[in-house]
């Protein structure tokens, strides 16, 4: 898989590219990652890439020209990093992660000029919030897609995942069995997989009806 980031800070990717299982998928040649910086595509020659808005306001705009010339230079899904787009979520992950080819457009400032939209082929948003830019929610989205390609990670270290099948994840317990007085629970230690199984499942319906009831009602509104 290609992912590439359209930004004027490519400074931001060089820990997502150089550390942990990202670095590890590039070096397997299952990832690879390319960090454009669309402020080498401006025509001005200042280098300019904002202007002031028409009609009034505050701020400065990211203009359509030197973002449409980097564009020009991938493929793939075109994914537009925004606070007005689809919210991000664990199904989408899936689905971009067995795209060849992904390419996400991180702004900055005060926003982009409208025309900018009509480059991309969507628009998502990882939460109701507003950041000063789109590299912390693009690598947000990276992260969770590289994931889930085959070969990056062992399938069964993500298929019991929080919110897949709409349910979050069991507790997970590790050494040592007792700290300050909070034990692991017995059925983890006896070595019976299909009690251990049940338990699990038990659990998972029981996390999830109390921290995300929304989830449950929403798995019995698509059945």
């Amino acid at each position: 898989m290609k992912i590439n980031f359209i930004t004027l800070f490519p400074n931001f990717y060089e820990p997502f590219k150089n550390e942990s299982i990202t670095k590890r998928a590039i070096e397997k040649g299952i990832l690879e990652v390319n960090v454009v910086d669309f402020r080498d595509f401006t025509t001005d020659k200042h280098n300019k890439v904002d202007d002031i808005v028409y009609g009034g306001g505050q701020g400065m705009l990211l203009m359509v020209e030197p973002i449409d010339r980097a564009l020009e230079t991938v493929k793939g899904r075109k994914i537009l990093l925004s606070p007005q787009g689809k919210r991000f979520t664990q199904e989408k992950a899936l689905e971009l992660s067995k795209l060849d080819e992904v390419t996400f457009v991180a702004g900055h400032y005060e926003g982009f000029d409208e025309r900018v939209r009509s480059l991309v082929d969507e628009e998502i948003s990882i939460g109701d919030y507003v950041l000063t830019g789109g590299e912390f929610p693009s690598m947000v989205i990276a992260d969770s897609v590289v994931r889930l390609i085959p070969g990056v990670i062992k399938e069964e270290s993500h298929k019991n995942d929080s919110f897949q099948n709409d349910l979050l994840d069991h507790p997970q317990y590790t050494r040592p069995r007792e700290y300050k007085g909070m034990k692991v629970p017995e059925v983890l230690l006896n070595g019976n997989h299909k009690l251990i199984d049940e338990w699990r499942n038990e659990q998972q319906v029981k996390k999830t009806k109390q921290v995300r009831p929304d989830l449950i009602e929403r798995n019995k509104n698509a059945k």
